[in-house]
């Protein structure tokens, strides 16, 4: 387990830190309001990320499946949206991907620093 929670907050972190990267050269080449929706779009990234983990850690003991109430954390977030004047749909739904991103270079960075025991 501890090999899974170290997965786990090291997926979380990059994603953060990622999010927390682009949304700076976001702001500065688009607007406040493009800015603001990645943000939003890539910290409910983070939340889904973090429940989706929560459901992997509980299924070998408590759950015998992994729920779909994940699934309900994107839905809303594209109807709040596309409902709020405020917000742009495309930066948060790229915002939202971004738990993606941070896990394909935690991958590329685990992979390439970690020391392989087969050599």
């Amino acid at each position: 387990m501890d090999d899974f929670y170290q997965l786990k907050n090291g997926l979380i972190i990059s994603s953060a830190v990622i999010a927390g990267l682009v949304f700076g050269p976001v702001w500065w080449i688009y607007s406040l309001k493009v800015a603001s929706s990645y943000l939003l779009g890539a910290s409910v990234g983070v939340l889904y990320l973090r429940i989706l983990a929560k459901n992997v850690e509980q299924l070998g003991t408590e759950n015998t499946q992994v729920g779909k109430g994940q699934l309900g954390v994107f839905v809303l977030l594209i109807v709040v949206a596309a409902r709020w004047n405020q917000l742009e749909v495309l930066p948060v739904f790229l915002g939202f991907l971004t738990y993606k991103v941070g896990i394909f270079i935690f991958v590329l960075w685990t992979a390439v620093l970690s020391p392989s025991t087969d050599r």
